[in-house]
């Protein structure tokens, strides 16, 4: 068999002279993290105070699948995911606004309070049920 022929192509050099982006870092005074624990799933955001949402994260985000998605383990690992995620944003005082009944409720809030925040206001914003659906009318004889 012969040579093959090889072409040299000159340019720059990716690796070496390549520069990275450099990182954004946001700055936010006070911020909220809501927790929207459902029955399925648990949901946790975090924004400033105008309700603008910078970062988010739930258990399917975390890698959980199906029925995983609605335990406890799950919503603590999205909360972590979600920390993970703020990483370039600074915070200083924070609220945990929660809603829902769900089983990862509990452990996404003490998963926030192991990771060091400044926290100062938990807030319950769960919906209760008042009222309820009324009676048939009695038959008439």
């Amino acid at each position: 068999m012969g040579k093959t022929k090889t072409k040299v192509i000159e340019g720059k050099e990716e690796g070496a002279s390549a520069k990275k982006a450099a990182v954004k870092r946001i700055a936010v005074g006070r911020g909220i993290f809501y927790v929207k624990a459902n029955i399925n799933n648990t949901i946790v955001s975090f924004a400033d105070l105008k309700g603008n949402i910078l970062a988010f994260s739930s258990c399917g985000n975390a890698g959980f699948k199906n029925t995983r998605k609605g335990t406890p383990y799950a919503a603590a690992k999205a909360v972590e995911v979600l920390l993970g995620k703020m990483q370039h944003i600074d915070v200083g005082e924070v609220k945990i606004i929660m809603e829902g009944v769900g089983p990862g409720r509990e452990s996404a809030i003490r998963a926030l309070f192991n990771a060091n925040l400044n926290i100062q206001i938990v807030e319950d914003r769960t919906p209760v049920p008042f009222g309820g659906p009324q009676h048939k009318k009695p038959r008439k004889t």
